[in-house]
């Protein structure tokens, strides 16, 4: 849960209001088969072993959209590797539909990859390239190739070359905590530290540029919005008032910047212009208004509320104040999010009880209500910008990790990432 939630979550848990709602629809996995795919081990003409391994790389990312099902690597030893070597016999027969074979070749202190990807069941190339680098952009190169890979097979961009924010919480003691806002690779890797501090940093989010953070910071003793350059560690504090200050949301144009306050007495969502500092009231009800997210036309807001009773997701025009409710399933629906397309809302769902919080997904033009986790301690759901994934916040074995999953409920896997408590994921716009 972001900043605001967590303050306000007991009195929100507390309400009794009821909904009326049809028995959803719940599919708890995906059902069809991922489409297999070959990624041949990389040949490697220098002398040195390389500190990554490119084609773990791009079968990982593949995998990881739930899309594609790599080919195990024990089944390919005896297999060719070079592209002038593909037989399509062979990799019809470990039931490849697609092989993508490549070649790392020494070009003074940097590497060039060259790579090639082959329809099996056609016996066609249907991609080459080349991507150069040094020896510590391996993984940048590696999520390139896959980016244009999964493009080229599906038509939709590919998000592996994004970044991820999220916070991790060290405990030395009983009242020593260190609190560090970390930004990596969207898969957990290259983690590299952006602040630290000893107070609660909360509700990470990136501008559309990539390189300006806004984020929630407790150093004052109390909530505060920060904004920060990624790359020069410049801050700027941009809210001070009185109250929650909390779930800071970026415009997709990244001119404004959303968020709650309460400064009038009760949460409601506010627009601030970024250039002009100019501050707007967009929500004004006696319930709690929190946690928006902006639609991509940039006039929409999506927002938790309690309006009806219980915590659910509402949708806002800013320009004309009109509102209307978006879920009705289940008693729980909060931290909205939504597909690149802008079909499908990811949201933090509660069926039944008062326990139980689980990642979900409602199909915005039918109704239907997929859950895609399997745990029960659930928070901050965030999608990857071409809508194939989705990471978000649980608990395993007593601890706070993050878990990637397919938004087609095919793969759930926990993402590595460093010691402590981890929560609060963020991904990255695209990257150019």
């Amino acid at each position: 849960m972001n900043t605001l939630m967590r303050i306000v979550v007991l009195g929100l848990a507390m309400l009794v209001g009821t909904v009326q709602a049809a028995d959803p629809l719940v599919i708890s996995t995906g059902t069809d088969r991922a489409t297999p795919i070959a990624v041949v081990p990389f040949g490697w003409q220098g002398g040195n072993v390389l500190p990554e391994d490119i084609s773990t790389i791009v079968g990982n990312d593949l995998r990881n959209t739930g899309v594609f099902e790599p080919i195990p690597r024990q089944n390919m030893i005896s297999l060719p590797t070079q592209a002038s070597e593909v037989i399509f016999r062979d990799w019809k027969a470990l039931g490849a539909q697609y092989v993508l074979v490549g070649n790392i070749v020494p070009n003074g202190a940097r590497l060039q990859v060259q790579y090639a990807l082959f329809n099996v069941a056609t016996e066609q190339q249907v991609m080459t390239g080349t991507v150069g680098g040094g020896t510590d952009q391996l993984r940048d190169m590696a999520h390139y190739i896959a980016d244009q890979s999964f493009e080229k097979l599906t038509g939709v961009k590919g998000a592996f070359s994004t970044r991820m924010l999220y916070v991790t919480a060290e405990r030395f003691g009983v009242n020593n905590t260190r609190y560090t806002l970390q930004r990596s690779d969207y898969d957990g890797a290259r983690a590299v530290t952006l602040l630290q501090s000893r107070e609660p940093i909360l509700s990470p989010s990136f501008a559309s540029d990539g390189k300006r953070i806004a984020y929630v910071s407790f150093e004052q003793k109390r909530p505060r919005i920060f904004v920060q350059n990624v790359d020069t560690g410049r801050r700027e504090q941009i809210t001070n008032f009185e109250g929650l200050n909390g779930a800071p949301a970026w415009s997709p144009d990244g001119s404004k910047l959303a968020f709650t306050l309460s400064r009038d007495g009760n949460p409601e969502i506010y627009v601030m212009d970024m250039g002009s500092r100019n501050l707007r009231r967009i929500t004004n009800n006696s319930a709690i208004d929190t946690e928006p997210f902006w639609g991509k036309d940039g006039q929409t807001i999506y927002f938790t509320s309690d309006r009806s009773g219980k915590p659910q997701i509402y949708k806002t025009n800013i320009n004309s104040g009109a509102v209307d409710r978006v879920t009705f399933v289940g008693n729980y629906n909060a931290n909205p999010k939504l597909s690149a397309d802008e079909k499908t809302l990811v949201m933090i769902h509660r069926q039944d009880g008062y326990t139980v919080f689980k990642v979900a997904a409602q199909d915005l033009e039918r109704g239907n209500l997929r859950i895609l986790s399997d745990t029960s301690l659930d928070e901050s759901p965030t999608v990857a910008p071409n809508g194939t994934m989705i990471i978000y916040a649980t608990r395993q074995q007593g601890r706070g990790v993050l878990m990637l999953a397919s938004t087609n409920g095919r793969v759930r896997l926990p993402l590595p990432t460093a010691q402590g408590e981890v929560r609060e994921p963020s991904w990255s716009p695209f990257l150019n």
